[in-house]
């Protein structure tokens, strides 16, 4: 008997006013796996993040959460179902050390009444043992979390989101704005998360990346699906062919060639 997925979206849509963002979208996330969302600038990868976060709610389709449709009604709603999503700001505070941003806005204390204070040491020694848990070694968990390379500081909230225990981790453009060494370094504690159970939704333009890791794919054009695949029936080339846009790609090549004789 197979497991309901862990997050669903089935014909799931979005209107503002009169601007179509998402229409008819479907995608699955089942635990243990890696669904990459695929597409363009204004393809409709930032509205679905919104949805599945909590931050905007679906017009039509269906959602649901292990198994049960939910409208989710803000972020925290999503939290407490499970899903943390890990935006391309991070939103961390750069001067603080990495063990305060691993906590922020969850700080343990100890003490009570007047005597309350941050537990420092409990969310030192967790910290560090919640990076190395993820194969993460810092050189030390009181360096400013700026000082960390940016592949370094996605690493550190996938496993913030998988301590605070998140089943799904909705991650955007994680490697974006990263070279190769240090993408191939945050697709690794991808992978690794996913390694741990949780059902992953990658968000990227880059079907390289997506390919690597990823069990099923969802193409978005336009705020409509293009294509929809599991892992073992598409190739790194076909993908990368509708990804660039297929017929439209050839159409172009063949309008931008040299006339013959010229």
């Amino acid at each position: 008997m197979t497991t309901a997925p862990l997050v669903e979206l089935a014909g799931v849509s979005k209107y503002y006013g009169n601007i179509r963002a998402l229409e008819g979208v479907s995608l699955e996330v089942r635990a243990g796996e890696i669904t990459c969302v695929l597409g363009d600038n204004g393809a409709g990868k930032s509205t679905l993040i919104k949805i599945v976060a909590g931050l905007h709610r679906h017009d039509a389709g269906t959602f649901r959460v292990d198994g049960e449709e939910v409208t989710l009604a803000n972020p925290r709603d999503a939290l407490d179902r499970g899903i943390a999503t890990v935006y391309q700001d991070l939103a961390v505070v750069p001067l603080m050390p990495v063990w305060r941003n691993f906590f922020l806005g969850s700080e343990p204390t100890r003490g009570k009444g007047p005597f309350r204070r941050l537990d420092v040491e409990l969310m030192r020694t967790t910290t560090r043992e919640a990076l190395l848990r993820m194969g993460i070694d810092l050189r030390d968990v009181d360096q400013p979390i700026g000082t960390l390379s940016g592949g370094e500081r996605q690493c550190v909230a996938i496993a913030r989101a998988v301590h605070f225990g998140a089943k799904v981790l909705v991650l955007d453009e994680p490697t974006a704005a990263l070279g190769v060494k240090q993408s191939g370094v945050v697709l690794k504690y991808v992978a690794a998360a996913r390694d741990q159970g949780l059902g992953v939704i990658l968000i990227t333009h880059n079907p390289h990346h997506a390919h690597l890791v990823g069990d099923r794919f969802v193409l978005l054009k336009r705020g409509v699906m293009a294509a929809s695949h599991t892992k073992d029936s598409v190739t790194l080339d076909e993908l990368t062919r509708q990804m660039a846009g297929g017929s439209e790609l050839e159409d172009l090549r063949h309008a931008l060639e040299r006339p013959t004789g010229a």
